[in-house]
């Protein structure tokens, strides 16, 4: 399968296509949900399988739970350098845009860079983040209308990241859907068709433009502030050892990195998790019963939603790696989506259930030095949103079907129809 598919009747059945031909990397997969049984093969038949032709050239998946934690561990032997996603750049188009962020880095820079932005998400700062997080979210809830229809994504998903997106750059609050388009234009490929609708190759860069000559001058009005005064990322960057030399490719690579890092996450989660509420009745009726459950299901949440479906790495010298020949320079998927479903690992890893014993054990963070570093902080936001939630009403009511965005890497929503059901 070397041609996009975006016809659903074109999906063929994947247990009905030869093993070697099995190419997950199509984004009508998580469009369309249906990438489940294409995963349940892999980790049953297959789980360290090579993908000889795609859109995006050879690639190994690695569907299993225990083997994506061993390439995550090993950052000497499976690089992060350059890219960090199945789609591979050729040399022409990445002089093109050429945009660097430390986690596409590998150690040290990586863990210079990181530690420069680290005290945004510290337990004070979060601490002291808390009480303007519920403030907001009580805001944009009570704003919201009892007994028709809207879209949670964009009401309650979007604008609750974006306020906290804004928050952590110190970004001017009225332009705060910027962040959010320029996420979704970052993590689109227009040559392929895929993310924004109708968005060009042009378009993307003339966007990333405006994205960084808006920042830069964030960072002018900064950078000579007095280090450590300001806790806003672009105070930390400008005043940063590490980071206050970067160049312009840099810059927005990594401004890229925290803005969709910072949004993605938390709003696809929003969303998941309330189609996972009702998808689910019995799970929905248990935290009626007990909100004290909130806590444990905002990771369950996070696991079965994976709003990041893969991470990708390179092979730095031949190797083995379950029992398979890996070349130097060849690109390893760890697919998370498939990790969080390992019933190996995960028990009962193909339901969800908020009450599990071990709720935080999955993969949707990645893992090892590279782990998501402001996962405590996306934690925080949907803990804080389950409890006004639970206060205010007794069903977030979904009420048509959601609408997926077409990526491989994205695993989100742009429409989840609901009704809201006040508490009686």
């Amino acid at each position: 399968m070397t041609e996009l598919i975006v016809d659903p009747k074109q999906i063929p059945d994947p247990y009905a296509i030869p093993l070697d031909e099995m190419d997950v990397s199509q984004p009508i997969l998580l469009q369309q949900d249906c990438w489940q049984p294409w995963f349940d093969r892999l980790r049953a038949e297959d789980p360290i399988h090579y993908c000889k032709e795609s859109l995006f050239g050879p690639y190994w998946s690695i569907t299993k739970f225990n083997d994506i934690m061993e390439v995550e561990k090993d950052t000497e032997l499976f690089s992060s350098h350059r890219n960090i996603t199945v789609f591979d750049v050729d040399d022409e188009e990445y002089s093109r845009r050429e945009t660097p962020m430390f986690i596409a880095m590998d150690p040290p820079t990586h863990d210079e860079q990181r530690k420069v932005v680290q005290p945004v998400v510290a337990p004070t700062n979060l601490a002291k983040l808390e009480p303007l997080i519920r403030g907001r979210v009580a805001s944009i809830l009570d704003s919201l209308p009892i007994g028709e229809t809207f879209n949670w994504v964009d009401k309650v998903s979007i604008e609750l990241t974006t306020q906290m997106l804004a928050t952590l750059f110190d970004f001017p609050f009225e332009d705060r859907r910027l962040l959010t388009y320029w996420s979704d234009v970052a993590t689109s490929n227009p040559k392929l068709g895929i993310g924004i609708p109708g968005l060009t190759e042009d378009g993307q860069d003339e966007a990333l433009d405006e994205c960084l000559a808006y920042f830069k001058r964030l960072w002018k009005e900064r950078e000579g502030n007095p280090a450590g005064e300001s806790l806003d990322l672009i105070s930390m960057l400008a005043q940063g050892e590490a980071t206050q030399n970067m160049d312009d490719d840099e810059f927005l690579g990594n401004l890229i990195l925290l803005i969709v890092g910072g949004n993605d996450t938390t709003r696809n989660s929003i969303s998941g998790g309330v189609l996972a509420l009702n998808e689910n009745p019995d799970e929905y009726q248990k935290l009626r019963d007990n909100h004290d459950l909130i806590p444990g299901m905002v990771s369950e949440m996070i696991r079965w939603q994976t709003p990041l479906s893969h991470m990708r790495r390179t092979a730095t010298r031949d190797t083995v790696l379950g029992g398979k020949q890996i070349k130097k320079g060849e690109k390893l998927i760890m697919w998370y989506i498939s990790g969080n479903r390992d019933s190996e690992v995960i028990d009962q890893a193909d339901k969800f259930i908020i009450d599990r014993a071990t709720p935080r054990h999955h993969l949707s963070f990645g893992f090892g030095i590279h782990r998501c570093m402001g996962n405590r902080l996306a934690e925080m936001q949907l803990r804080i949103l389950w409890e006004e939630i639970m206060a205010r009403f007794d069903k977030v009511d979904v009420v048509g079907e959601p609408v997926r965005v077409m990526s491989n890497f994205i695993k989100g929503y742009s429409e989840l129809p609901v009704k809201l059901i006040a508490v009686a």
